[in-house]
């Protein structure tokens, strides 16, 4: 593990921080690849319920680190060896199926705003400022995350975020799309909302979010026979027969994921 990812977990919900606060938790190339290797290995935890993912100090990221670029980035080929690492990363947080949200605070810039866009839901306190300068780099941001900016905020909303590279502050973003919610302490707002959905049948969010990420991607994204395949394990499942028995007992569920 890097010392650059800091996780904790308690009560079946991981936090996972960017730790590199003295660089505003600039990702370097490892980074990005330690952090898909840790949301791979949620996907198979079946005690895991809920990922909230946030960034150590005042910032939650200021981007990838241009720093190491000219060893790195330096060319195509190098480019798109990169791109392959960060849409890795990016795929593994989507496509983990539990909620993962973003607890937002200052700087959420370029590559932060890419790990931002794969989580489900995305809170902010109000020093968050976000924004994608790739047009103030030259660098054209990845197809899946031109994806998901567009799903989220709209076509023009998106051409104007990616056209100008302008940073929004909290308000502003949420206004947009890019932000869900804007609270005094978006860790404690993303922690309260995490608990709640960890409650709920781990199956059927798992199902929902497969869904309805593949039909946000664009026509001919979604997997009908697979989608199908979570319909029915849910319909089999001894959670559908809690679920049932629960509310006959008009009691809380007690659901296990299977």
């Amino acid at each position: 593990m890097l010392e650059e990812i800091d996780i904790k977990r308690r009560d079946g919900i991981a936090h996972v921080a960017l730790n590199r606060p003295s660089l505003r938790n600039a990702v370097t190339l490892a980074m990005w690849r330690e952090l898909a290797d840790t949301f791979s290995r949620f996907a198979a935890d079946r005690d895991l319920r809920a990922v909230v993912l946030t960034g150590n100090g005042k910032d939650f990221s200021v981007g990838a680190d241009i720093s190491e670029f000219d060893k790195i980035r330096n060319d195509r080929q190098q480019s798109a060896e990169y791109e392959v690492a960060v849409d890795a990363c990016s795929a593994a947080i989507a496509e983990l199926g539990k909620p993962v949200v973003a607890a937002i605070s200052g700087y959420c810039l370029g590559g932060g705003c890419h790990l931002a866009l794969a989580c489900d839901f995305r809170f902010a306190d109000r020093s968050a400022t976000v924004g994608i300068p790739s047009a103030k780099l030259s660098i054209v941001y990845g197809v899946r995350s031109v994806q998901r900016l567009s799903a989220l905020v709209g076509i023009a909303n998106a051409k104007r975020i990616l056209y100008s590279g302008d940073r929004y502050p909290a308000e502003q973003a949420r206004s947009v799309g890019l932000i869900d919610e804007v609270h005094d302490d978006a860790g404690l707002a993303a922690e309260q909302f995490v608990e709640c959905l960890a409650a709920n049948a781990p199956l059927s969010i798992a199902g929902a979010k497969f869904m309805l990420n593949g039909l946000s991607m664009g026509a001919g994204t979604l997997d009908l026979t697979a989608a199908q395949r979570l319909i029915d394990a849910a319909s089999d499942s001894e959670d559908f027969r809690e679920g049932r028995r629960a509310f006959a007992e008009k009691r809380p569920p007690r659901f296990r994921g299977e």
